[in-house]
């Protein structure tokens, strides 16, 4: 009995083939970078046990997911993305279009009035603040139908509906919820002019004419943004759109987008945005790398809360000169820096 109670071994040991499998688990690294470091966010392959970190992948993983997950190695082909039809009737119905303008003259006639009306402000007013201004769509029916449908082509792969304004869905915040004035150390008033620019570009889109913006797939980044035609500082781009919830009921949310709309002093009254079911193409749009001054220089978009008609809004404008093909690269974090980016390409 000595002899057998000497050779045993205590019952909270781990099993020996746990402690191999133990063993191996702290001896993985990532199969693209070589570095087992920051293993909160190491996937190991439930198939082949083989690692990769979130931000290793492409592209990169928001957060480590929830359930299986499987290498490129070992995952099922992935099936391709069906593009959205060039037909018109589609088009029309998928973004609820209310009144096609076939040849664009009647907004092409507002917007030409609203540059005049602009030549005649002071001097001394653009210095004082600089105006939002609207975009400029292409005049190229076909063009535009190309735009709209890669678009639709995005949204419909990522099972997400179209929609250009926030909504508001039961068990989610309520819009009575989305009080300006929450809004811890306040919030800037979107300028009545400014205003006018937001309603005019909205209306052109009911109308069918869309920003010059064509939504591309990068096999390294996914859905992204690009310039369809040159694009002016300080233009309008969209609104950022989708449902608004409790950021407290998103803090394990997979959707790589989410967008902060409202600070609030008490924690669980902060509000955000989720595209991940509605949303418009600022979904799409990618985030830079706010840590690194190459990260920085991509920015060419601007998120900026405004208080419109005493509810927060973000706006999308154009923080430089955009040239046609360059892509469209935000900063998620705004001031806050709540979002870590440093992973970002």
């Amino acid at each position: 009995m000595a002899d057998v109670m000497r050779r045993s071994r205590p019952v909270d040991a781990a099993p020996p083939v746990a402690r191999a499998r133990e063993a191996i688990y702290e001896a993985v690294v990532c199969d693209t970078c070589g570095s087992g470091e920051r293993g909160d966010e190491l996937l190991l392959c439930d198939r082949c046990d083989r690692g990769r970190h979130t931000f290793c992948l492409r592209p990169i993983a928001a957060k480590v997911p929830i359930g299986p997950w499987f290498c490129s190695d070992c995952a099922p082909p992935v099936k391709r993305f069906k593009s959205f039809p060039m037909e018109q009737a589609k088009i029309i119905d998928f973004f609820r279009i209310q009144n096609d303008d076939q040849d664009g003259e009647p907004a092409k006639c507002r917007l030409s009035q609203d540059v005049r009306r602009r030549r005649k402000s002071s001097l001394v007013m653009h210095k004082k603040r600089r105006r939002l201004l609207p975009f400029v769509p292409t005049e190229d029916r076909a063009t535009r139908l190309k735009q709209m449908a890669s678009l639709a082509t995005a949204l419909a792969s990522s099972n997400a509906e179209f929609s250009n304004e926030l909504t508001y869905v039961t068990h989610m915040a309520p819009r009575s919820s989305n009080l300006a004035r929450f809004e811890e150390g306040g919030i800037q008033v979107l300028h009545k002019e400014d205003k006018q620019t937001m309603e005019l570009c909205r209306t052109m889109q009911q109308r069918g004419q869309c920003p010059p913006l064509l939504v591309v797939f990068d096999s390294r980044e996914g859905f992204t943004v690009q310039a369809d035609a040159n694009i002016k500082d300080m233009t309008f781009i969209a609104e950022f759109a989708g449902d608004v919830d409790y950021l407290e009921n998103r803090e394990n949310d997979d959707c790589d987008c989410l967008m902060t709309l409202l600070l609030t002093a008490d924690p669980s009254q902060r509000l955000v945005i989720s595209p991940d079911k509605r949303g418009n193409i600022s979904r799409f749009m990618s985030g830079i790398n706010n840590h690194t001054p190459d990260g920085k220089k991509k920015q060419n978009v601007k998120c900026v809360r405004y208080d419109i008609d005493g509810e927060s809004h973000v706006l999308l404008v154009a923080c430089r000169d955009i040239a046609c093909g360059e892509k469209l690269y935000c900063d998620y974090n705004g001031q806050e820096n709540a979002y870590p980016t440093h992973h970002f390409l």
